[in-house]
């Protein structure tokens, strides 16, 4: 009797245990899932960097497939040191002349020109701007004009026009300088005497005139740099602005001007096709546009093999390991590859794959059609 009691009381005790070890870690985890979570933290825009899964072919090019002019590049004051650089980077893609924007005028543009193209003729041109200091006394554009036209004496070979004109640029009563102001007429009508062409600089992206809110696709660049918004209390609206460049251009038929930054319409190709169609002096370059283009790979190739007359090959903020995103764009079919500068653009490009004879036009044969003095001999026929 004594046993059976003995044996029952381990029997109760082993199955207390037991059961003890089966309901143990349910009852935990149900403990578990009955706790609140911490909430997960949710990334501002600038922390969120999402790595792509996509698997696809790459074609990471190092050097463009023929030597290319870049039409837009700025360098203020170059030493002797910068320019034997320069050359060196530019042979490692195939860059063969490079267009500096930023020559100055008077004695700063013909230093300019003898540390460029007195040490390198074949691989610099450089281009003169305008001084506005007397804008306010009688004759100023008579008076830019006769400097122009020494600037060229002493190696300018175009005119760049920066971005304060038709934005910042007034006069001294506050007014606004209109870009199609006809003080300047006498300078546009002696560039059309020289052949000079006019690399002008009108606006900005249509996106820095709308406002500054979440829906803006600018949004991080304008955080970024928040002086490049251009609210209306300070600026003309960007429709103003692109009247003014075209009533411009109409008036002066027989001057080339090249409309930089595919003249801000990179996000309407459409519409930049059809001002292209009515200004047949009009042409534009892809400097600092490329993530517009990379975007919309049917309609850039589209628009590209259309007006391939017409655009030209630029790259503006110099850095001579940027310029492979141009040649993987312009040259293969690649897909949702990330762009170099995220202020850019947020999302992805693709490659928009143009033909030899296209390439060749965007590279070197449009700029050696309007820039005097390149030598063509450089340059694949």
């Amino acid at each position: 009797m004594k046993v059976r009691r003995t044996i029952t009381l381990f029997s109760l005790i082993f199955a207390a245990l037991f059961g003890a070890l089966l309901v143990g870690p349910r009852a935990a985890r149900t403990q578990q899932e009955q706790a609140p979570q911490k909430k997960q933290q949710t990334p501002t825009i600038d922390e969120y960097q999402p790595k792509s899964t996509l698997v696809t072919k790459e074609h990471k090019i190092e050097r463009a497939k023929f030597p290319f002019i870049d039409i837009h590049s700025h360098h203020w004051n170059p030493t002797a040191e910068e320019v034997d650089r320069l050359v060196k980077e530019m042979d490692t893609i195939n860059l063969r002349v490079m267009v500096n924007l930023s020559g100055g005028t008077g004695e700063q543009l013909k230093n300019t020109v003898a540390v460029m193209k007195g040490r390198y003729p074949d691989r610099f041109v450089v281009f003169a701007n305008m001084s506005y200091d007397d804008l306010n006394t009688p004759g100023f554009g008579k008076r830019v004009a006769a400097r122009l036209e020494e600037d060229v004496r002493n190696g300018a070979q175009g005119l760049k026009i920066f971005k304060n004109f038709g934005m910042d640029l007034k006069y001294a009563n506050g007014e606004r300088v209109h870009v199609d102001d006809p003080i300047f007429d006498a300078v546009f009508e002696k560039c059309a005497e020289l052949k000079l062409p006019v690399l002008i600089h009108v606006a900005e992206p249509s996106a820095f005139f709308d406002p500054w809110d979440y829906h803006n696709e600018r949004w991080e660049e304008l955080k970024e740099f928040p002086g490049r918004a251009r609210p209306p209390a300070k600026y003309p609206p960007f429709e103003t602005l692109m009247a003014e460049r075209n009533r411009l251009f109409a008036k002066h038929p027989k001057t080339n001007f090249i409309a930089a930054h595919l003249a801000f319409h990179g996000n309407d190709l459409e519409r930049l096709g059809k001002t292209l169609d009515s200004l047949p002096n009009m042409y534009v370059d892809i400097a600092a546009v490329l993530a517009e283009l990379g975007r919309q790979p049917y309609s850039a190739h589209d628009f590209l093999v259309k007006h391939q007359d017409r655009v030209l090959m630029g790259k503006d903020i110099y850095d001579v390991n940027e310029y492979k995103w141009y040649f993987r764009a312009l040259e293969t079919r690649d897909e949702y590859f990330e762009y170099y500068r995220k202020r850019h653009a947020f999302w992805r490009i693709y490659g928009f794959q143009v033909p030899d004879e296209v390439l060749k036009k965007v590279y070197y044969k449009n700029a050696l059609k309007l820039v005097p003095g390149i030598d063509p001999k450089a340059f694949p026929e």
